[in-house]
């Protein structure tokens, strides 16, 4: 640590000690959202190593995300510090060296850059008055915020009522931290002397993962035969495609009808293949197509199944029928196999129809589907148990694998006491390797049921997952993949997935724990806590992890019986609005939620660590229309209910996504951000109540400020209304109650839309302090975008705000004809504007010219160039830079009020892209002053030179 921040820690230290009020954390004031939004879209990409790999979860918020808030929650915003940062530029400069290490740590690749880390953990332990405080999410889910909580260093604990969670965040933060260090004990590991956190575990992993698949092969490998190429060598097979069928409804027809989306096996231009289907004598066989030609319509639709024997439409309804009474069936359609460099598409013969052909193993998952559930389609159709989700030969190769966890755990032992370890360390060891192990063969299950299917997609020749989203549809063909193969679905892939995992999995000796409790009864003094409820009646997790609790339970049952005692995952208790689990009544599912929702956060605000604020990622988008308050998200709004009702009150909010924030689809539509997080404080049992012109005058007094910390945060303008809603709602939440002016009370939708009101007022009035010019150019914006209109309009405009049409036409930002005047478009703005030689700068022209430089296309064009530009509009002086921002924001908001997404993002670009032009602009005034032009100058001068000989 170098001096200047010793001093500054001791002086945090002094503070911390001083009896002060409440210390305001970083999150309840400003984040660098744009980063942080930036990484967490950009880490969607990565899986190889990613924890997400170990086992799937639905709905996992992004790593780069919790890391940020959890950062942002646990460290002091300046302002909490008079004594260190007196003014609001010493306060702002601090910020922005928090920021520069929060820009630092969220990418993906910081999670293994120790020196960031140790500065991470390093900022965090400043701000705490002793140990620093444990943290929990008591909906653990997928175990991101856990995880990221350990990896920060600080004593992270996990607990979910699903027993499936319980194992995962097991996975995470318990295992790797006991065994970091640790040689590998398998007689056939790598020989080294390093191992790293759990590199050695991992190494055992794959060492008994291959044993497994190496026995598994020997007892079921007859059942999985090769495929004859047509160069008669044998190649490995990929998959085995399938079609259901049902019988002809027609009496005169009576054939098996194959029930096909889609016919098409690849759909590469160099060599297209598909399934012909042959008739002959009321039978249908398949061969292989291609390349020529094109395969004909599915079968099947929303309207009914065609046979393809005699041409008759049997209704969806029949379909259903046959199934349910256990008369669908299967019939082979094609082999896909490893050919060289590419796949084989071969037509089924009897070898591979017969190697199919097995008995259903004893002991299989003969657990109930729900009779309904969020996203089921399968019941209808005849598959009401776990196991008729899967085909024999599926079962066969799960039930071999479940089993051979066992005796790999037995093995693991045995060997563990021979590499000297004691009978108790042995036997935990042994554990931690079969849990691993157990999840192989879990994902594994995610591949090998009859709800996957094969995607002919040109990049992507392969086996899709059972769960490419969070239900259990219905699918018509499907694709049995090979267990023992070379493509996705194999047990060789899982290992390795898992392992890539395991080996850089934060395995630091602060100590992890994971339990399985009920939200709404569990223990939370002391706790700071960050979580990530449910979603009201989004996803309903109980129902869709029995697809994995089955096999889990029959493979690691043993080693974790205080959480798998129950046949299946607890339902009752679950913290979801489902209706069917109460008798089919929408009210009483609602009143669960809700009185379930409300009761957990009592009991988090009432055990709470006092100096921290308790953070909530909230995800939801389904929405509906009230006539009086527009649209608004039932969940949403249930939620800060909740929250408020359970004596919290929301003192910020902020939109984290998983998309890029300028993305259009946002502008113009009420479609929430991936996640709101939001920081929350217990509410006083003092609070006072007010009435709507009580809070109508609150937000009006205090919300200018606030939003204008958030615009000097960065928050893009696509963000601002949801950002907006914390210093607008944390006014609504103070106050044990708001009544309307018929003394009822206000409800929340109704406060969400008096806050939107009060940001367009305030938006709106930053207009009074822009110059004429460029007040003039938001009218005419307002009304006519870049469209033309009438030039006596613009003329009396014009005297309104005191300026001429010839002095703006002048200045380039207008221009007219045929008795027109119109905005000239960011992108038509002459490219060889200097603002060294404008008398004077609009804001409106600063702002239209960066983003023409910002979003152009040409050669000068991009960040450098856009900062060389702001570099010169500094040095001609007479200009606020701030004021592009705040006009920026307005004119983004007008956009989306009037859908115009196109020009709406131009605005949020360059807002977005804020911090960045003062960068390049300050490197460019740097370079300036040593008279060495950068690259983005020399083609300045190019174009401007080129103007200049035209």
């Amino acid at each position: 640590m170098n001096p200047a921040d010793e001093a500054r820690t001791g002086a945090l230290e002094a503070s911390a000690v001083a009896p002060t009020s409440r210390r305001r954390k970083l999150i309840e004031v400003a984040l660098p959202l744009e980063v942080i939004n930036k990484e967490s879209a950009r880490e969607k990409s990565i899986r190889h190593g990613h924890p997400s790999t170990l086992h799937l979860w639905w709905a996992r918020r992004p790593l780069a995300a919790a890391r940020a808030i959890l950062f942002a929650q646990l460290v002091d915003d300046p302002s909490s510090h008079p004594n260190l940062f007196p003014s609001e530029e010493d306060q702002r400069l601090e910020r922005k060296r928090l920021f520069h290490l929060m820009e630092e740590m969220v990418p993906w690749e910081a999670t293994r850059n120790e020196r960031i880390m140790r500065q991470v953990r390093e900022e965090i332990a400043k701000y705490s008055d002793g140990p620093l405080p444990p943290v929990l999410d008591p909906f653990a889910g997928g175990g991101t915020i856990p995880l990221e909580a350990h990896r920060l260093g600080l004593e992270a604990h996990a607990s979910d009522l699903n027993p499936v969670p319980v194992v995962i965040n097991k996975a995470l933060i318990e295992i790797p931290s006991r065994w970091a260090g640790h040689k590998p004990i398998s007689p056939s590991a790598e020989f080294r002397n390093d191992w790293p956190a759990a590199s050695g575990l991992a190494e055992d992993v794959r060492r008994y993962g291959q044993w497994m698949r190496d026995e598994a092969f020997a007892r079921i490998g007859n059942q999985y035969p090769k495929a004859m190429l047509d160069d008669d060598t044998e190649a490995s097979v990929i998959a085995w495609l399938w079609a259901r069928t049902v019988r002809c409804p027609s009496p005169a027809c009576g054939a098996e009808m194959p029930l096909v989306r889609s016919f098409w096996l690849s759909k590469k231009k160099s060599r297209p293949k598909y399934v012909v289907p042959v008739i002959k004598e009321r039978r249908v066989t398949y061969n292989v197509g291609g390349p020529d030609g094109q395969p004909r319509a599915g079968t099947v639709n929303g309207n009914g199944a065609e046979c393809l024997v005699c041409g008759d439409i049997a209704p969806l309804k029949y379909v259903r029928s046959e199934g349910a009474a256990g008369r669908m069936r299967e019939q082979m359609m094609a082999v896909v196999a490893e050919g060289k460099r590419r796949r084989a598409y071969l037509a089924p013969n009897r070898q591979h129809v017969s190697a199919a052909e097995v008995e259903r193993p004893t002991k299989v998952p003969q657990t109930e589907l729900p009779e309904k559930a969020l996203s089921f389609r399968v019941q209808a159709y005849g598959m009401r148990r776990h196991a008729d989700l899967f085909t024999n030969r599926q079962l066969l190769a799960l039930t071999t694998f479940s089993n051979l966890v066992g005796v790999a755990r037995t093995t693991v032992k045995r060997d563990a006491i021979q590499a000297g370890m004691s009978q108790p360390e042995a036997a935990e060891y042994a554990t931690a390797v079969a849990t691993y192990l157990g999840f192989a063969v879990s994902r594994m299950a995610d591949y090998s049921s009859t709800i996957a299917t094969w995607s002919s997609n040109p990049q992507n020749e392969l086996v899709r997952s059972t769960f490419s989203r969070q239900a259990l549809p219905m699918t018509w063909d499907f694709a049995e993949s090979n267990v023992f193969g070379p493509s996705s679905g194999t047990l060789d892939i899982m290992i390795s997935a898992i392992t890539k995992a395991l080996d850089i999995l934060p395995a630091e000796r602060n100590s992890g724990h994971a339990a399985q409790a009920d939200a709404t009864y569990r223990s939370y003094n002391g706790y700071v806590v960050t979580t990530d409820p449910p979603y009201y009646d989004n996803i309903g997790y109980a129902d869709l992890s029995d697809f994995f609790y089955v096999w889990l339970r029959r493979s690691l049952g043993d080693i974790y019986p205080d959480v798998m005692t129950t046949i299946l995952t607890p339902k009752e208790p679950e913290l979801i609005a489902s209706p069917y689990r109460h008798a089919g009544s929408r009210e009483k599912a609602e009143h669960h939620f809700e009185r379930g929702f409300v009761d957990t956060f009592k009991r988090i605000r009432e055990g709470h660590h006092p100096d921290y604020p308790l953070a909530v990622f909230y995800a939801f988008k389904q929405s509906e229309t009230d006539a009086v308050d527009g649209t608004a998200s039932t969940g949403w709004e249930t939620m800060l209910n909740g929250l408020m009702e359970a004596g919290l009150s929301v003192t910020a909010t902020w939109p984290v996504r998983t998309e890029r924030a300028g993305r259009s689809i946002g502008i113009g539509t009420n479609a929430l951000a991936s996640s709101i997080v939001l920081a929350c404080r217990p509410r006083p049992a003092t609070a006072a109540t007010t009435d709507r012109r009580g809070f109508l005058g609150a937000l009006r007094k205090e919300l200018p400020s606030a939003l204008q910390d958030l615009q000097q945060g960065n928050v893009a303008p696509v963000d601002m209304a949801q950002s907006a809603i914390g210093p607008g709602i944390a006014i609504f939440s103070r106050y044990a109650k708001v009544t309307e002016s018929d003394g009822t009370p206000m409800r929340v939708r109704r406060a969400l839309a008096l806050i939107n009101d009060v940001l367009a007022e305030v938006l709106s009035a930053q207009e009074g302090e822009f110059d004429m010019e460029t007040r003039w150019c938001i009218k005419w914006f307002e009304q006519y975008e870049w469209e033309k209109g009438k030039f006596g309009d613009a003329e009396t405009l014009s005297k309104a705000y005191n300026t001429s049409m010839r002095g703006l036409e002048d200045t380039g930002v207008t221009a007219s004809g045929d008795s027109s005047v119109w905005l000239v478009k960011p992108a038509d703005l002459r490219e060889s504007y200097d603002p060294g030689t404008a008398p004077r700068i609009s804001v409106w022209e600063a702002a239209t010219h960066l983003s023409r430089v910002l979003d152009g296309k040409g050669k000068l064009s991009g960040i450098d160039a856009a900062g060389e530009l702001l570099a010169g509009i500094r040095r001609h002086g007479g200009l606020d830079e701030d004021s592009i921002k705040d006009l920026a924001y307005l004119l983004y908001s007008v956009c989306e009020r009037n859908n115009w997404s196109e020009s709406g993002q131009r605005f949020n670009n360059l807002v977005g892209s804020w911090q960045d032009l003062q960068t390049a602009a300050y490197t460019a005034e740097k370079r300036a002053r040593s008279n060495a032009p950068t690259s983005a100058q020399l083609s300045w001068d190019l174009v401007t030179n080129e103007n200049a000989d035209a």
